[in-house]
């Protein structure tokens, strides 16, 4: 897998793991805990894998992105978090940031 696949397994992942703090319930649910624990370590492990072939600034934003835009989708859709004209177009910003920082990363 190419650096770039590694980062958006690794943005992915980050997004489960955004998903997962909040059955934890502070951290006092040992089951919620561990997953919660395993996945964010997981994120950073293919993180760094990818910053082994990606420049790190560029790796971050694009993890970043992903688990922003992810995270808020899945908090709309599945928590019914409200979804605004501004949340759009915060959504839009990112992924244009994120298509962007891909796009000039040889550069």
């Amino acid at each position: 897998m190419t650096g770039w696949g590694v980062l958006v397994l690794a943005g992915l992942v980050e997004v489960a793991w955004s998903q997962s703090i909040r059955p934890t319930e502070g951290f006092t649910r040992i089951g919620p805990t561990a997953l919660c624990i395993l996945l964010g370590g997981t994120a950073v492990y293919l993180l760094s894998r990818a910053m082994e072939t990606v420049p790190v600034g560029t790796a971050y934003a694009v993890f970043t992105g992903i688990g922003a835009v992810g995270a808020i989708s899945l908090g709309v859709l599945l928590s019914g978090d409200p979804l605004s004209l501004g949340r759009i177009a915060a959504l839009t910003l990112i992924v244009g940031g994120v298509a962007l920082a891909r796009a000039t990363a040889g550069e």
